[in-house]
């Protein structure tokens, strides 16, 4: 795997991403105080791609949400490229879940909206979105609104406004999940193909232990609420990948089974405590 991809620090060159024991709280609206992650360490490097999994409502999201600087830790520090985050910077792009795209712009529009914000020219702004649209394969549809594009398409949108700005970091909260199976995948290589060569790191939150191992160079393991990490795993499958067919992989299948031996337990932690609450 070229440096480019996987990251490889060096003396001058610190992580991407540093969280050092991070926890965040939050008041519930009965008052009372609810930690949604908690002593969080996690070191992202420079270049590469880890998924986050962990059980429903473990603190995933939120991770996401103070690397990005939404949200400011309770205790601990979060650095990105060896300096703290303070508030929200023009070095990270976050795709979320729903589809984040303006629905009174046409597609050209809403890509440009990034480098416009960030001082480009307009002639410059639509230099640079008609490339990536043309990357994402969108080219002949940029004076189309978002209504009248499929899921699959919405999502390219998306994808396209967010590395048209050069991101070194890539924050992406389940922003397959709502796609149909078979886009699911598209997608999928899309990703990788658009990041390849970038040097972008990226963290993916997911549900999907399978397209987490797909996708990424090291899959973290949350906790139970409140989250922590409780183990980080190599994925050793060479790159370049295709989903669908890394996934027939005898290696890709014992991978599956080391991580899930990890992760099913933290799923069945939270279930009981679900159970619990209801009686």
């Amino acid at each position: 795997m070229s440096t480019e991809q996987r990251g490889t620090e060096g003396p001058d060159r610190g992580p991407a991403i540093e969280l050092r024991r991070a926890s965040k709280s939050f008041r519930t609206p009965s008052g009372a105080l609810h930690t949604a992650v908690r002593d969080l360490d996690l070191t992202v490097g420079r270049g590469e791609f880890v998924a986050v999994v962990g059980p429903t409502g473990c603190g995933k999201s939120t991770t996401l949400t103070l690397v990005s600087g939404l949200e400011e830790p309770t205790d601990g520090e979060v650095l990105v490229a060896g300096e703290p985050v303070d508030g929200i910077g023009d070095k990270v792009g976050f795709v979320f879940q729903q589809d984040a795209v303006f629905p009174w712009r046409t597609v050209l529009s809403n890509v440009m909206a990034g480098p416009r914000f960030r001082g480009a020219s307009k002639t410059e702004a639509r230099e640079r979105a008609r490339a990536w649209l043309a990357r994402v394969g969108l080219a002949s549809f940029e004076d189309r609104y978002p209504h009248q594009l499929s899921g699959g398409q919405r999502k390219r949108v998306a994808l396209a406004a967010t590395f048209v700005n050069d991101p070194e970091i890539l924050l992406m909260d389940e922003p397959f999940s709502a796609l149909d199976v078979q886009t699911r995948a598209l997608m999928s290589d899309e990703l990788l193909d658009l990041w390849s060569g970038t040097g972008s790191s990226v963290v993916f939150v997911t549900h999907d232990l399978e397209e987490s191992i797909a996708l990424a160079d090291r899959v973290v393991v949350m906790t139970a609420g409140p989250a922590t990490v409780k183990r980080v795993f190599d994925i050793d499958l060479p790159r370049p990948r295709k989903v669908e067919s890394i996934r027939l992989e005898p290696r890709f299948i014992e991978i599956y089974r080391e991580i899930w031996e990890s992760l099913g337990e933290e799923v069945r932690i939270t279930r009981e405590r679900g159970a619990a609450d209801v009686a």
